[in-house]
């Protein structure tokens, strides 16, 4: 039985796109979206995104704040271990995996806070500044919540693929402690269109 996941696509350079994929897989280096009613297929690179929500719905909960940090708990949960990562700019997520290592170029995230519209969400490693595990993980969850607090009532930003929480502003703590990230890949261009051409306010 063919699977739909409900996708919220973000680039590195700001774009959002929302639509449904039946081929992602983090084994490949793309995946296929279908592009809300029009059905239009686009052919999305992971080199391109920052990250892959896969949401319970597209419209989430405008009025709900995510929780930021990690709730009261194990170390360990059947979805895996503590990890927190910090973006290039600037959003913060907590949430645990079973797939994260140095050397992948990226890895499932499912958030510590169940009631978010986010069921997991595909990071891709080369778009963040820095990523803790296990007990370093609560460390710097600590310490980003407690500098947001302190230089200024917006707080850390949450993973907004839900659309529960709009992004807002976070101050940056010191630079990653896994040394530098490679390069992005070019963000300019438009993803290939494999269906009729997208509308130009598609993306």
């Amino acid at each position: 039985m063919e699977i739909q996941n409900f996708v919220v696509a973000r680039y590195l350079d700001g774009r959002v796109l929302k639509g449904t994929t039946r081929d992602f897989s983090p084994t490949r280096p793309s995946f296929h979206l279908e592009v809300g009613a029009s059905h239009e297929i686009v052919e999305l690179r992971l080199r391109h995104l920052k990250a892959v929500f896969f949401v319970k719905s597209f419209d989430g909960d405008p009025a709900r704040e995510n929780i930021p940090g990690f709730i009261e708990g194990p170390q360990d949960k059947p979805q895996g271990r503590k990890i927190a990562v910090r973006f290039r700019d600037g959003e913060f997520m907590c949430g645990y995996t079973m797939a994260w290592s140095p050397d992948r170029e990226g890895f499932f995230v499912f958030p510590t806070d169940t009631g978010s519209n986010n069921d997991r969400v595909y990071v891709i490693a080369s778009s963040t500044d820095e990523i803790k595990a296990g007990a370093q993980a609560e460390a710097l969850a600590q310490r980003i919540i407690a500098s947001a607090t302190t230089q200024g009532p917006a707080g850390p930003t949450v993973a907004p693929g839900s659309t529960d929480t709009p992004s807002s502003s976070t101050p940056r703590p010191s630079p990653s402690s896994i040394g530098p990230r490679p390069a992005a890949g070019p963000t300019g261009a438009r993803p290939p269109v494999l269906g009729p051409r997208p509308r130009s306010d598609a993306a």
